[in-house]
């Protein structure tokens, strides 16, 4: 048992937040993850219904926490490269904790292959987000074709995750970032 603190809803998803990042979700089974939050199967069952349903929930305690980083990176940025430039800091940071684990959701979808598993959709949900917060610059840019702009930014970052993740190295998204901030002023004119 644990001594972990907070409510057990709080130690059961913290615990499998920690472990299906560290170890992947099909690794950690629901004994580990009861005796690890210092709960019983019963009381981890009762909070989420199943293990699928704690995954969904992971996920979208996943997503909130990103969208707050978002929010943090980007405070103050003013210009669209300053929060496009913010976009990548926070992709970075989330990369380069935990010692390049990856993106989770990325993670996540690789082992969710089941497209009715309730984690799919909020992977889905937070892929589409950052479509959305980068279009939104380009927009604001003055891009002429802000989702086509966003697209290619979103492929920047993803590619560099993964080959950042591999590399163990944050430089594929220094890359990245440089490519995207050209690609910005190609677009946008200046």
């Amino acid at each position: 048992m644990t001594s972990e603190p907070g409510s057990a809803r709080q130690r059961i998803l913290r615990t499998a937040s920690r472990l299906f990042y560290e170890s992947g979700i099909r690794a950690v089974g629901v004994n580990t993850l009861a005796a690890r939050a210092g709960v019983t199967k019963v009381t981890l069952y009762a909070h989420f219904g199943s293990k699928d349903g704690l995954v969904a929930e992971h996920l979208a305690e996943r997503d909130r926490r990103w969208r707050e980083t978002l929010e943090r990176v980007s405070a103050g940025s003013e210009t669209a490269e300053q929060r496009l430039s913010a976009v990548f800091d926070g992709y970075e940071e989330w990369t380069v904790a935990d010692g390049f684990r990856g993106c989770g959701f990325v993670n996540a979808g690789v082992e969710l292959t089941d497209p009715e598993h309730p984690g799919r959709e909020i992977i889905e949900r937070n892929k589409d987000g950052i479509r959305t917060w980068l279009t939104e610059i380009a927009e604001a840019a003055g891009c002429p074709d802000p989702s086509d702009v966003a697209e290619e930014w979103f492929l920047l970052l993803e590619g560099a995750v993964v080959r950042a993740t591999l590399r163990k190295d944050a430089t594929p998204l220094h890359r990245a970032h440089r490519a995207a901030l050209r690609l910005l002023r190609e677009e946008a004119g200046g």
